[in-house]
């Protein structure tokens, strides 16, 4: 049987998609390259906003209703299942199957279940083992590995906590276990993944497993053993936040010659009182120290965030203050999204007061600013040799190769016939646009 799965949301979601993936084929499974020529179609949803669940539920809607006279199987997983329940089954009638996020080991013996005939199949319940999902079905130049589970922080807005539950660490063992699987397997580059990646190692004790250690914080600790693991160049993590900025974290940063020079490091809002609205447990000041702290051991780091406008009262000065707060940082980069009210969360029982025109304005007015200073920032590339991680192909134009340098910058150039994907090559800078670099293989 042939599959394929859609993946919409972040990179947990393609994470276990990948994880889905190798456990399928491990199952005897083949991997569809495109999707009308698969028997089976999974769709791998996110909740994070509400478009992202409407562009899941017209998906499903549009596979299920061709499904008639076609011998196919639809079914849904992530984190719109973990939501909706059995009522995703309302929204979608003619689903097959529907798994959670911490059901997903169960899907081959759904699977076999739905191929028997039986209709709306539901997993939603808690994961003997989470670390039963750590196969990598496809080659490639970098490898996502999850080193935490779930979130604690229950920031008002985010409905993650309740669908991806509460933060669990994974063994080093494990983890140093799957990264040395990727690499032997040709893999350059781990993304260590985690909702609130640097709280790895508070909730559940992982401190045993360095007793000789240059640190005492549970996440420098990991990054240390794997930057230990031969033949492994980069190491990145994601997403952060300014409590686990930390000296010893900059240290880390600094010291290990495998940790790349990028941080992504959400800051949200530019005012204190909306932070304290959205629990974000810092305030503006402390967001500015622990940039201080990351810029003062490694001053070439890039730091990239994401901002949400229009939530619930917050004002025009207040958005004003959120723009100025974004060019006094100075970020690479910016993810900018519009406040989505999402049930369950504790900012669904405020009044959503922020017209959807105005939150557009305020979106479209950040952006702008912030595409002038990437653009700015990366002209400041030109003349510069810049080490990059070659990634294959672009999509835009096959003919070019694209790659990332060690602080997240893309980089498009011409290959040349020993590189590969993985092959770290010297680039000199010729041409800066706003998300991009282009230069020659020296």
């Amino acid at each position: 049987m042939k599959f394929f799965i859609k993946t919409y949301g972040c990179q947990m979601n393609v994470r276990d998609s990948q994880a889905v993936a190798a456990l399928l084929l491990d199952r005897g499974y083949i991997e569809a390259d495109r999707e009308d020529a698969a028997d089976l179609i999974l769709v791998n949803t996110c909740s994070v906003r509400g478009k992202a669940e409407d562009k899941a539920l017209g998906k499903l809607g549009l596979l299920t209703a061709r499904k008639d006279g076609v011998n196919r199987l639809v079914g849904a997983m992530g984190c719109m299942v973990q939501r909706l329940g059995a009522g995703l089954f309302e929204r979608v009638p003619g689903l097959d199957f529907a798994v959670g996020t911490r059901q997903l080991t169960t899907l081959p013996n759904i699977i076999e279940s739905a191929l028997a005939g039986r209709t709306h199949l539901l997993a939603i319940g808690e994961s003997d083992d989470p670390d039963d999902l750590s196969g990598h079905s496809e080659p490639g130049p970098s490898a996502y590995v999850n080193v935490l589970y779930g979130c604690d922080r229950c920031c008002a807005y985010c409905i993650v906590p309740f669908v991806r539950g509460r933060e669990w660490s994974r063994s080093p063992d494990r983890i140093l276990d799957e990264i040395k699987d990727v690499v032997d397997k040709g893999f350059k580059e781990v993304i260590l993944l985690g909702q609130s990646v640097m709280s790895y190692g508070m909730r559940n004790n992982v401190w045993q497993f360095a007793p000789v250690s240059a640190y005492t914080e549970p996440f420098p600790r990991l990054l240390e053993v794997v930057n230990r693991v031969e033949l492994l160049e980069r190491i990145r993590f994601t997403s952060g936040h300014p409590s686990g900025c930390t000296q010893e974290l900059a240290r880390a940063m600094r010291q290990l010659g495998a940790v790349c020079e990028h941080i992504h490091l959400p800051v949200q809002s530019g005012s204190d009182r909306i932070l304290k609205l959205m629990h974000r447990g810092y305030t503006v000041d402390e967001y500015r120290r622990a940039v201080d702290v990351l810029r003062n051991s490694v001053p070439d780091v890039a730091i990239t965030t994401d901002i949400i406008v229009g939530f619930p009262s917050e004002t025009e000065k207040e958005f004003e203050m959120t723009g100025r707060f974004m060019e006094e940082i100075g970020f690479d980069n910016a993810f900018i999204f519009k406040y989505s009210p999402r049930p369950g969360t504790l900012a669904f029982k405020m009044e959503d007061s922020v017209p959807e025109d105005e939150k557009m304005k305020r979106n479209k007015i950040l952006l702008e600013e912030q595409n002038k200073r990437c653009h700015a920032i990366n002209k400041s590339y030109i003349g510069k040799k810049v080490e990059v991680l070659a990634e294959g192909a672009s999509r835009r134009n096959p003919l070019n190769w694209t790659g990332r340098t060690r602080n997240n910058k893309i980089v498009i150039f011409e290959p040349e016939p020993a590189i590969r994907v993985g092959s770290i090559v010297t680039i000199n800078i010729e041409r800066a646009m706003q998300q991009t670099l282009y230069g020659t293989v020296l």
